[in-house]
């Protein structure tokens, strides 16, 4: 399976922010949206990825005055990128050296979505159900003959 289809299944709805707005902000657009992590974007360009992970860290380092940091000074500059033609397992295998659980997807320099771990298990989980239906009506359509 490769991160063209993974994308295909989710979609490529992007949430994103612009890094000079408030961390406030930032968490507010992740609740309203429902989602771990957003892109961070200057000038249509991914410059960072905002997660719960920096969200956490900008409270433990800002203490009261987390909501008025700057996306920019707690983002994570400079993201790891998946392609479209990536394979599932290198996919997960970026995603674990890395540590990141939102994988932004770049295709010809253009952002064109984000992955997740949820994503990935969600696809494999499809498809593994898709192909033991198959081989259930491969083992079916066995006549009875060729089977003894």
């Amino acid at each position: 399976m490769k991160v063209r289809e993974i994308l295909a299944l989710k979609g490529s709805v992007i949430f994103s922010i612009d890094p000079e707005q408030s961390l406030r902000d930032g968490v507010h657009a992740m609740a309203e949206n429902d989602v771990g992590s957003l892109m961070c974007l200057e000038s249509g360009r991914l410059v960072g990825v905002l997660s719960f992970r920096e969200v956490m860290r900008a409270i433990r380092n800002h203490g009261a005055d987390w909501g008025w940091v700057n996306i920019a000074e707690v983002m994570a500059p400079n993201p790891p990128t998946a392609t479209m033609g990536m394979d599932v397992d290198e996919l997960r295998r970026l995603m674990l050296e890395t540590r990141v659980r939102y994988l932004p997807v770049v295709d010809n320099g253009v952002l064109a979505g984000v992955i997740s771990f949820h994503d990935i298990a969600k696809a494999v989980l499809k498809e593994q159900g898709q192909e033991n239906e198959m081989l259930k009506a491969y083992i079916h359509d066995i006549p009875q003959a060729a089977a003894h």
